[in-house]
C-alpha cells in the first residue's frame, strides 16, 4: 500500500506539473505566435492600401508611421504583390522588392492564395492579403521567414527548457517522495501493527473468559447470562479475526500465494453451500456461472472473497428476494455480478460508503444482521491485491449489485 501512494504521489505531482508547464509553454506561443500575425497584418495593411508599395512616410521625427513601427521597416521588409483582373487574368507582377521569388514564382503563390477563400494566410513563409481595388484584386505577399524561424527558436528553446526542468523535478520529487510519506506510512505501519498484535493479545483474554464461562456453567448450570456472555465473545473473535486479516490482506505481497486455480469451481462450490439458506429463507438462488475459468491467485483468499459478497447479498435481502450470480469472462478479464434485491433502494451516499469498514446504512444494514460492518471492507482488499476493482451500484430495477472485476494474468 505504501508504495502504491508512493507511486500515485508521484504521478499526482508530475501531472500537475506537466499540465502548469503546458498551459505555460503554450500560452506563452500563442501569445507569440499571435503578435507575429498581427504586426504581419499591420505591415500588409499598409502595403494594401498603397497598392503593393510603403508610402512616402517623410523625414523628421514624424514620420507618419504607426506608433509601434520602426522608421527602418520600409527598408528592411521583402515583399511582392500580383494583380488579378476579376476573371482571374494577370495584369500586373511586381517584384522589386524581393530577391529570393522571381516573375513567375510570385504568380504561382499569388494563384494559390487567389482560389483560397480567406482573406489573409500563409503560404510557405509569406503571409499574403488581398485587397480589392475597383475592378482588380492585389494580392500583397510579405516575407516573413526571420519573423517565424524566431518563434520556431523560442517554441523549441521553451520545450527544451521546460523538458529539463520536468525531469530534474522528476528526479527531485522521486528522491524525496519517501520523505515526503514517511509520515503517512510510519503511521499507517503503527496502525496495522496495533491491529495485529491488539488482535493476539485480545485473544488471550477471550479465551479465558470463554472457559471460565464454561466452568461456571458446570457449577451453576444454563444460565442466559452465561450464553450472552459467550455470544459476545464469538462476536469479539470473529471481529478480532477478520481485523487481522484484512490487516494482513493489505500487505499483498507478503500474504497472498498465487496459484492458478478454477475459478468457475470456487465460485459454484461456494455458492452451492447458500442454497439451504436460501430455502430457509424463502428466496431465490439463481447461478449463471460459465465453466472452466480459470485464475491466478489467493485460492483461499478468493473463496473468502465470494463468500463475503454472498453472505452480504443473503444477509440483505428480505423474504422472496432474488440473489443472482453471474461469472464470466470479457476480453482480458472474469467479471463476478452478484446482486440482490433489497427493501429500499441505496442512495448514491450509501453506495460511496459501502466498502468502508464499520460502514451500516440506516435502511438496510444493522446490528440485526449480525456482523460487523467490515465484510465488504475485506472483499475490496482481497480484490485490490489481485489487481482488480471492485464495484457498488443499483441496477435499473432497483436490486443492489457488486461487481468485482479480475484481471486475466498471461
Amino acid at each position: 500500500m505504501i508504495k502504491k501512494l508512493k507511486i500515485k504521489f508521484v504521478i499526482l505531482s508530475m501531472s500537475s506539473l506537466f499540465v502548469l508547464l503546458s498551459v505555460v509553454i503554450i500560452g506563452m506561443n500563442i501569445i507569440s505566435y499571435s503578435s507575429i500575425v498581427n504586426e504581419v497584418d499591420d505591415i500588409l495593411s499598409i502595403l494594401s492600401k498603397n497598392k503593393g508599395l510603403f508610402p512616402n512616410f517623410g523625414m523628421g521625427k514624424d514620420r507618419g508611421l504607426p506608433p509601434h513601427m520602426s522608421p527602418e521597416l520600409p527598408y528592411e521588409s521583402r515583399y511582392f504583390s500580383v494583380v488579378f483582373d476579376v476573371y482571374g487574368n494577370l495584369i500586373q507582377t511586381n517584384t522589386s522588392r524581393i530577391a529570393s521569388v522571381d516573375t513567375s514564382t510570385a504568380v504561382e503563390y499569388a494563384k494559390t492564395a487567389l482560389k483560397s477563400s480567406k482573406e489573409h494566410g500563409f503560404l510557405n513563409n509569406f503571409r499574403y492579403a488581398k485587397n480589392f481595388e475597383g475592378g482588380f484584386v492585389r494580392i500583397t505577399f510579405l516575407d516573413c521567414g526571420r519573423k517565424l524561424d524566431a518563434f520556431k527558436i523560442f517554441l523549441f528553446a521553451g520545450i527544451i527548457m521546460a523538458s529539463a526542468g520536468f525531469f530534474i523535478v522528476f528526479f527531485v520529487i522521486l528522491f524525496f517522495s519517501g520523505k515526503f510519506i514517511r509520515p503517512i506510512a510510519e503511521s499507517y505501519e503503527k496502525q496495522k501493527r496495533f491491529i495485529t498484535d491488539a488482535g493476539h493479545e485480545i485473544k488471550t483474554p477471550l479465551t479465558i473468559i470463554g472457559a471460565n464461562a464454561e466452568l461456571l456453567e458446570m457449577d451453576i448450570g444454563e444460565n442466559e447470562c452465561l450464553n450472552d456472555i459467550r455470544q459476545q465473545i464469538k462476536h469479539l473473535t470473529n471481529l478480532t479475526n477478520d481485523l487481522v486479516y484484512l490487516a494482513k490482506m493489505e500487505e499483498s505481497e507478503n500474504s497472498l500465494q498465487m496459484i492458478e486455480f478454477p475459478l468457475s469451481d470456487t465460485v459454484y462450490e461456494t455458492a452451492v453451500s447458500f442454497k439451504a439458506p436460501a430455502q430457509t429463507g424463502d428466496k431465490q438462488l439463481e447461478l449463471n456461472i460459465e465453466p472452466l475459468l480459470c485464475i491466478k491467485g489467493d485460492n483461499k483468499a478468493i473463496e473468502q472473497l465470494v463468500y463475503i459478497i454472498l453472505d452480504n447479498a443473503f444477509k440483505y435481502s428480505p423474504k422472496g428476494g432474488i440473489i443472482r450470480i453471474n461469472l464470466y469472462k470479457q476480453n482480458k478479464g472474469i467479471y463476478l455480478n452478484v446482486s440482490n434485491t433489497v427493501k429500499t433502494e441505496l442512495t448514491n451516499e450509501n453506495l460511496r460508503h459501502i466498502f468502508d469498514r464499520f460502514y451500516r446504512t440506516d435502511q438496510s444494514r444493522n446490528s440485526e444482521t449480525g456482523g460487523h460492518g467490515i465484510g465488504l471492507s475485506m472483499a475490496k482488499a482481497i480484490v485490490t491485491a489481485h489487481g482488480g476493482k471492485i464495484q457498488a451500484l443499483t441496477n435499473e430495477d432497483g436490486s443492489f449489485c457488486i461487481n468485482v472485476f479480475l484481471p486475466v494474468q498471461r
